[in-house]
């Protein structure tokens, strides 16, 4: 019962659909029909949930796919460098599929410095996007990430933890909430307060 915030009742964090138990940070997909652990978001790209154990797979499928986007707009670059044609409709092609990676690329790069900063923080799209509307999240400040256990913590579990079989991570206590809404000073970075 210490997972859950003080005052709730386990009828509360029951499935509706599942009729199962659901730990903090878990949310049921309807497109799916499953809970999902540390739900991030449901990727229509892929078909699937992106949650605790394949968020870590999504982040380098990103970053795959940035690269590979990079990569070909730097091969249209060099071509047109080299077989520019005196007439300019003959390489329309190329400038209109340049011009629409350069748009993916930018979207790729904000996609990924955005999951970036969710693992640094160890949050979840969901998390961020409806922190008013989940009940665990409800009373705890704008600026306070809940679920952060430092920057080298959290990178650990993300890249290294996500297929291992982890306790459910308890709700942090009222004081531990409080600790982490506090300015850093040059003596928490000393002690390693920040990671």
């Amino acid at each position: 019962m210490d997972m859950y915030p003080p005052g709730s009742s386990i009828r509360n964090w029951t499935c509706t659909y599942c009729n199962i138990l659901q730990p903090p940070r878990a949310k049921h997909c309807h497109d799916c029909e499953k809970c999902v652990l540390q739900f991030d978001h449901h990727c229509v790209w892929l078909g699937t949930c992106i949650g605790q154990r394949n968020h870590c797979r999504f982040w380098w499928y990103i970053l795959e796919e940035t690269a590979l986007c990079l990569w070909t707009i730097i091969l249209y670059i060099v071509y047109l460098k080299y077989n520019i044609s005196k007439t300019w409709w003959v390489d329309v092609i190329i400038i209109l599929l340049l011009g629409t990676l350069s748009i993916c690329l930018i979207f790729l790069l904000l996609l990924l410095l955005f999951h970036c900063y969710l693992i640094v923080t160890n949050q979840t799209t969901y998390e961020l996007v409806k922190r008013r509307r989940i009940p665990y999240l409800r009373g705890v400040p704008q600026r306070v990430y809940p679920f952060s256990k430092g920057l080298c913590r959290n990178l650990y579990v993300f890249c290294c933890a996500q297929n291992s079989i982890l306790p459910m991570e308890p709700m942090p206590s009222a004081q531990e909430l409080e600790d982490k809404l506090r300015p850093y000073t040059c003596l928490d970075i000393l002690s390693c307060r920040c990671c």
